[in-house]
C-alpha cells in the first residue's frame, strides 16, 4: 500500500484485508498509527473516524484475551464505513 497519505480508499483496502484475515490486526493498528500521529497531515470526517478506528483495533483488555472489538464488531465498522462513504 502507498507511503503518501492514504485516501479512503486505502484506507477502507486495510478494513477490508483484517475482515478477510490478510493482515493482522497488529499490522493494521501499526499502520494507522503512523497516520493518526501525524499532527501536521488533514483529514476528511470518514477518513478520520476510520483510521481511529483502525488504531487500537488490536487492543485486548488482558494478555491472552480475546480482542476487546471481536470479528463481527469489527466487519460492522467496515459496512458503516461504506455507508458513510456513499451517503
Amino acid at each position: 500500500m502507498s507511503d503518501g497519505q492514504p485516501e479512503l480508499d486505502e484506507i477502507e483496502a486495510w478494513f477490508v484485508a483484517v475482515v478477510e484475515g490478510r493482515v493482522s490486526r497488529d499490522a493494521a493498528d501499526r499502520w494507522a498509527g503512523r497516520w493518526v500521529d501525524d499532527d501536521a497531515l488533514d483529514w476528511d470526517e470518514v477518513s478520520w473516524w476510520a483510521l481511529r478506528l483502525l488504531y487500537g483495533i488490536d487492543l485486548r483488555p488482558g494478555p491472552g484475551e480475546p480482542y476487546l472489538h471481536d470479528d463481527g464488531q469489527v466487519g460492522g465498522w467496515l459496512e458503516e464505513l461504506r455507508r458513510r462513504r456513499s451517503g
